[in-house]
């Protein structure tokens, strides 16, 4: 039968072709064409025929071609048919389904959606003409049935995608679905429902066939609904990152096994996800547009929302090829460092942390997507770069470079911005660990930046060179030309970063030996530089490969030995060198070094400053160091036994022209010598004398610089000032040649006493002849130093005032304080009397570790041995606070007598020298507090460091001091010692930052100072402005503190009076501490600037308010969080309104207070409005009516506040106007003070400027209220006072006698015109007097 329908087909016999089909049942007419479909012959011309012979012009036709469209269809999704076939079948079907009537098409498209519904559809081929059907369906004009109405196509066809978008669909399906939804012209509305019921499915979907599935999506949104599917697309990866990390948490159990993914799988999907979008948005740019708006939109609501790691790799992979690139990087890093400020903003006040517990951190969001960028996300790295290094740029230190120092304090950075920076190193580190072909180029970029910025500080980028390095020096040894590049340029760079770069390299020199032999090279160049930069970098340079590079044979020191925290650095580096090659090259560098001692000052210092660390790092070289400073003293010895002075000074200094300078730093010199002989006798020595008694050149060695040391010190006792040319009529003046050579001699004299005091100390062995050789070391060191800080009184501009720097070593102050203070030895006890019996002696004993430890305190480090050495410094840091605090609390100031001399007592120096180590210690060793604490400790010696509990330990420090601020505070008034009590309150406020504040030892502290506050009527001004900053930093911690801004404001009124004067105030006192001469200005604008603050913690509240009322998918949680805000925001408001409320009618003096409250008022009435806005949006959005509380609150600023402001103005603008006139009549008096006046008007117009600020932001405040009241039908105005107190104010007694002197004029002139005249003036003077009674 297929046969001749072909050939009637053929034949052109459309009559003929009709009849036989008529002739066909239904079924057999199904049959036919699949028989014909699975022989695979002609199928298509088999249609055409049957098309032919089906008019649609004719009923039969049409039915006959619904026929075998339906059966089509169910064949098409049979499965049974090749592909080849099914496309021409239904690319045929498609031709012809637009010739089909209305009715026909509908029936057809109800069929196709039960299909669907069914879920029958195997391959989803027939989906393509199901959207041509609906493209013509929605063309059609004829009336439709549809239920029991009609319906045009456009309609139609929007109740079948309603009835699809709301059936049951088979997730196998799903991608057919939406790839065919992209052929059928789709209105918004419909496209809406699509899009949504596509996202619906996500979760009904296997992980695999997500991708192509958001594929789909993507290109159906170029349609339109963006903002929905890439909303859909970030919210499903975010809940099931979410879901990852909490099955990740729970220990695996039965149920959840079924429900884990594999966590590789999932982010291969998300790579291919992100990598999808990308390549869409290339196509369609506006769809990056929609992206940034989407993300910047929800961060208002909730960042945790809007940046999950998934949206950043996105936000990241779009970054790269697209011009948004600066405008995401910038949205990227204001949202890290909002979030840093956020969490700072919340540590900082318990009554913000009460209300918002949670707090979303972005910082550790993008390093886990670094993280996950490990599971192939190369299109995300690049991006993950560039924002590091756009994050170290953007906020790098703004401190000078000093080595370790900004290192230190970089690495324990509390700045939003600064965390920030440090944020940017980990995602660069943590890339280059994961990814291997970025590698280099971040390598090559960090380097870039440490060389072209050399005039800005580069610590951040040299500290993450040497983590990349510390990291992987043997992946490193692959990139070794880029760091061998880099060194061409040393001589260039400062030498700070010098060193920071060759330290930050130096476990790769220990794998790599061209980098080494890379690295000679360049320095052997450089020390025959002309610039003494270079010179500088080469000594450098040299000194850390002598420390570095041992020589095999050199004893192992413990304390020196350097862990870099990869083990693959253990690896032996002299294998390609043999014992005597390694060490000729240390000696050859050695030969090299040698030369640099007949150079500049700067570059010998760097050498005696190193040789000590080289020696204790590489004692094989000992022999050959302690040869080349044994040549280098000689020059300057004098070996005559009697000849004084025993050192030629003349030949330590250079004249160039009309200048002198330093040329040899003797006192560092011989520094150095003691230094490294007792390192020498101690550690060497008895090793080589135990191995062989024959080394007799070192011996010689030895005993030459003992011979000359105790010749020197000998001879240093016996000579006078005038032996050094340095007497008290000596010129110390640095504007002459003889002054600068004078000051020069000095400096060098008192160092080489202070050498010698620390060698006859420690060779002495607490020997009474050598403490009185060391205390006749300390007269000569005392007069010079006495003499220089005469000279330096008179001449108050002289640079050299500065105490020269201290040559004794860290460790040798520990030691020698604890001998001093400590020592209860019975052996001891004579030596020791001699240094004790001078005052002076102690003194310069404590005030020189007072030096080292400002030092370690600005720079990280100190001067001399171990100076570098973190762990030898905590040590000595940790025996001097021992020694201090035992000093301090055993004899108080007021019992130790401070002598003749001038000058602070020692205890006063003990009480400095605390503080300075408890800031020192919490920003350089905050992770050893806990051993620092228990090492103050001395009754608890032996507890574990595990059970250390700081807030104990803290608390136990603390009572010491305050029994001894207690004692301060009841001491005679003569005994009173402001500058101790000032000192000991910052050192409790810096001891209570270690307190936990939940604990009840804060608790303890904080009533104690509350109790201190209320008792003790402190007049002294800086006292009670350390006590009130300690009250409000421990008040905060605990809880909200307007009560007790409250009861200090109302004490501040009770105090100054008010701006009334016939008022009479209760003479209630809360607080002690104020009182007349402490409440203007002290406390005052304490109070003010702690009310500002807590002015800001209420409107970063209302912006998270604003943000939670904007988020439409409001949960009850939300709802019952925004309104826990609402109630702490009015409650913070009501109360700071009742603070204002007691210092505007205060009698405040001119000045700061003034000009400070009525900025601080302004700022109080602009958050009013802020407030007031976020409910008049609430009330747009909901219906809700505003809550009584806030009803409350207008009314309590209606009531306590506008009408004092306004009061206030009219007492501001009274004081300035007495004070111009007190001015004026100066004026007529002298006429010569004209500068004054204008110095007086220029100060009035700058402390009334403040005043229509205030009126401005009082009348917003109005103006929003009114529009509330019409929101809210509740009306806000009935608690507002008409205000008539202007700028335009008429004063009416001026007006009075105006108008009486233009009467007396006008009567003279017109006598007939008097009585008029009279009337007219009655009527204008009464209305001011009726304006003047109502403003009062």
């Amino acid at each position: 039968m297929a046969q001749r329908i072909l050939a009637l087909a053929a034949e052109e016999a459309p009559e003929r072709l009709r009849e036989a089909l008529q002739s066909l049942g239904e079924s057999e007419l199904g049959d036919m064409v699949t028989g014909q479909a699975l022989s695979g012959r002609e199928t298509a011309a088999l249609l055409r025929g049957i098309f032919k012979g089906s008019p649609c012009s004719q009923q039969s036709g049409v039915l006959r071609r619904l026929q075998v469209y339906k059966h089509c269809i169910l064949l098409v999704e049979s499965g049974d048919l090749h592909l080849a076939k099914v496309s021409e079948i239904i690319g045929l079907l498609m031709l012809e389904a637009r010739q089909l009537p209305g009715p026909a098409l509908a029936e057809l498209a109800t069929l196709f959606v039960d299909v669907i519904k069914g879920g029958s559809l195997s391959n989803g081929k027939s989906l393509e003409l199901f959207s041509t059907v609906l493209t013509a369906l929605a063309n059609s004009k004829e009336s439709l049935a549809y239920g029991k109405g009609e319906l045009n196509g456009e309609e139609f066809k929007k109740q079948l995608i309603n009835t699809l978008c709301s059936s049951k669909w088979d997730p196998q399906s799903v991608i057919h679905l939406a790839n065919m939804f992209r052929d059928i012209p789709l209105s918004g509305e419909e496209l809406q429902f699509v899009v949504e019921k596509v996202l619906r499915m996500f979760s009904k979907l296997d992980l695999q066939e997500i991708p192509p599935l958001v594929y789909q999506l993507l290109l159906l949104s170029a349609k339109g609904s963006k903002k929905t599917v890439l909303e859909g697309i970030i919210s499903f990866f975010n809940q099931l990152d979410k879901r990852q990390k909490e099955e990740q948490k729970v220990p695996q159990s039965g149920d959840l096994e079924v429900a884990t993914m594999p966590l590789d799988q999932l982010r291969h999907v998300e790579g291919t996800v992100i990598l999808h979008i990308v390549s869409v948005i290339n196509l369609h740019q506006d769809l990056s547009e929609e992206l940034i708006k989407h993300v910047k939109t929800e961060q208002q609501k909730d960042p945790a929302r809007a940046l999950c790691p998934f949206s950043v790799a996105l936000l990241l992979s779009v970054a790269v090829k697209h011009r948004q690139q600066e405008q995401i990087f910038d949205f990227l890093k204001t949202s890290i460092t909002r979030s840093c400020k956020d969490v700072q903003f919340l540590q900082a006040s318990k009554f913000l942390q009460d209300l918002l517990p949670q707090q979303y951190d972005v910082t550790a969001v993008i390093l886990e997507v670094v993280e996950n960028s490990a599971f192939g996300w190369d299109h995300v790295t690049q991006g993950l770069v560039d924002l590091g290094f756009s994050l170290m740029e953007s906020y790098e230190p703004k401190k000078p470079f000093g080595g370790k120092a900004a290192e230190a304090s970089y690495g324990l950075s509390k700045m939003p911005a600064q965390q920030a920076c440090r944020l940017g190193a980990s995602i660069l580190l943590e890339t280059f660990k994961v990814h291997e072909p970025i590698r280099s180029d971040i390598l090559e970029q960090v380097l870039n930046r440490v060389l072209t910025k050399a005039g800005s500080p580069v610590s951040h980028f040299i500290g993450l060179l040497s983590s990349i390095v510390v990291a992987a020096p043997l992946v490193l040894q692959s990139l070794s030309s880029k760091v061998t590049e880099t060194f061409d340029n040393l001589s260039f760079l400062p030498i700070d970063t010098v060193q920071g770069l060759l330290r930050a390299v130096q476990p790769l020199l220990k794998v790599s030996m061209s980098v080494r032999d890379s690295l000679i090279l360049v320095l052997q160049k450089a020390i025959f530089s002309r610039q003494l930069n270079a010179r500088k970098a080469a000594v450098a340079g040299f000194l850390l490969l002598l420390r570095n590079f041992k020589i095999l044979g050199s004893l192992a020191s413990s304390q020196c030995s350097q862990a870099f925290g990869a083990t693959q650095v253990q690896a032996d580096v002299h294998a390609c060198y043999n014992s005597a090659a390694n060490e000729a090259f240390c000696l050859e560098i050695l030969g090299s070094l040698r030369r640099c001692l007949s150079q500049q000052a700067d570059v010998r210092l760097m050498l005696y400053e190193g040789f000590y660390d080289v020696l204790r790092r590489n004692s094989q070289l000992a022999s050959s160091i302690m040869e080349t400073l044994l040549s280098q003293i000689k020059q300057y010895y004098l070996p005559q036994p009697d000849l004084l002075p025993p050192l030629k000074l003349e030949g330590c200094i250079m004249a160039q022209g009309d200048q002198i300078f330093l040329q040899e730093p003797l006192a560092h010199l011989l520094c150095c010598i003691q230094h490294c002989l007792a390192w020498y006798k101690s550690t060497v020595y008895p090793c080589q004398r135990a191995e062989d008694d024959n080394e007799e050149e070192d011996v010689g060695f030895e005993q030459n610089f003992e011979e000359m040391l105790e010749s020197v010190t000998r001879r240093m006792i016996k000579s006078e000032l005038e032996d050094f040319e340095l007497d008290k009529s000596a010129d110390f003046s640095l504007s002459s040649g003889v002054g600068v050579k004078n000051n020069i001699y000095a400096i060098q004299v008192m160092g080489i006493c202070e050498v010698l005091i620390e060698y006859n100390f420690n060779i002495g062995n607490f020997s009474k002849n050598r403490f009185e050789d060391v205390l006749g070391l300390f007269t000569c060191y005392n007069k010079l130093s006495e003499i220089l800080k005469e000279k330096a009184g008179k001449n108050k501009s002289n640079s050299g005032s500065k105490t020269p720097r201290s040559f004794l070593s860290m460790g040798f102050v520990s030691t020698l304080l604890t001998a001093l203070f400590r020592d209860n030895a019975q052996s001891h006890e004579e030596s020791l009397a001699v240094l004790r019996s001078s005052t002076e002696f102690l003194r310069y004993a404590v005030s020189v570790a007072l030096q080292k430890v400002q030092q370690l305190e600005e720079t990280g480090q100190t001067d001399g041995p171990d100076g570098q050495n973190p762990d030898k410094m905590f040590q000595n840091l940790c025996k001097v606070t021992q020694v201090l605090l035992w000093r301090y609390t055993s004899i108080p100031t007021v019992v130790e007598e401070s002598g003749k001399k001038k000058g602070k007592s020692i205890s006063l120096l003990c009480l400095e020298g605390l503080l300075r180590i408890f800031n020192t210690v919490q920003q350089l060793y905050s992770a050893r507090i806990p051993q620092f604490l228990q090492a103050l400790d001395i009754t608890d010696g032996d507890a574990e460091e595990t059970d250390i509990n700081v807030t104990e330990k803290a608390a136990f420090q603390i009572r010491q001091f305050q029994r001894s601020l207690v004692n301060q505070f009841s001491s005679a008034e003569d005994d009173f010692n402001s500058k101790e009590a000032q000192s000991l309150i910052t050192v409790l406020s810096t001891l209570s930052k270690l307190l936990d504040p939940t604990s009840q030892q804060f608790l303890q502290f904080l009533t104690w100072t509350v109790k201190v506050c209320k008792e003790n009527t402190l007049e002294d001004i800086s006292c009670c402005k350390g006590l009130l900053s300690l009250l409000f930093s421990l008040h905060v911690q605990y809880k909200s503190p307007v009560g007790l801004l409250r009861e200090l404001a109302q004490d501040i009124h009770a105090c100054l009076g008010d701006i009334d004067q016939d008022i009479e105030l209760e003479s209630r006192s809360h607080f002690a501490i104020v009182n007349a001469k402490t409440a203007a200005p002290t406390v005052c604008l304490l109070v003010l600037g702690q009310a500002d603050k807590v002015l800001e913690e209420v409107d970063w509240l209302i912006k998270k308010l604003t943000s939670l009322g904007s988020d439409t998918s409001e949960s009850s949680q939300a709802s019952s969080q925004a309104q826990a805000l609402e109630k702490g925001v009015i409650l913070q408001l009501g109360t700071l309104v009742t603070v204002y409320h007691e210092l505007v009618q205060t009698a405040l003096p001119a000045g700061s207070c003034v000009d400070t409250l009525l900025r601080s008022l302004s700022k109080t009435y602009a958050i009013l409005t802020s407030l007031i806005k976020h409910y008049i949006q609430a009330c747009r959005n909901t219906s809700n009516t505003i809550p009584g509380r806030l009803e409350k609150l207008v009314k309590l600023s209606g009531s306590h506040l506008t009408p004092q402001c306004y009061s206030f103005i009219t007492y501001v603008q009274n004081i300035h106007s007495e004070s111009l006139s007190f001015a004026e009549e100066k004026k007529k008096k002298k006429e010569a003070e004209s500068a004054a006046i204008s110095t007086v008007m220029a100060k009035v117009l700058r402390e009334t400027k403040p005043i229509p600020n205030l009126i401005f932001a009082i009348e917003q405040y109005e103006k929003f209220l009114i529009h509330l009241s019409k929101k809210s039908k509740v009306n806000l105005m009935q608690y507002m006072k008409l205000s008539t107190s202007r700028d335009f104010r008429i004063n009416a007694s001026m007006l009075n006698s105006t108008l009486q002197e233009h009467s007396t004029e006008d009567a003279e002139n017109e006598p007939d015109n008097n009585q008029s005249s009279t009337a007219e003036q009655t009527d204008e003077n009464q209305e001011p007097k009726k304006k003047r009674q109502r403003r009062k």
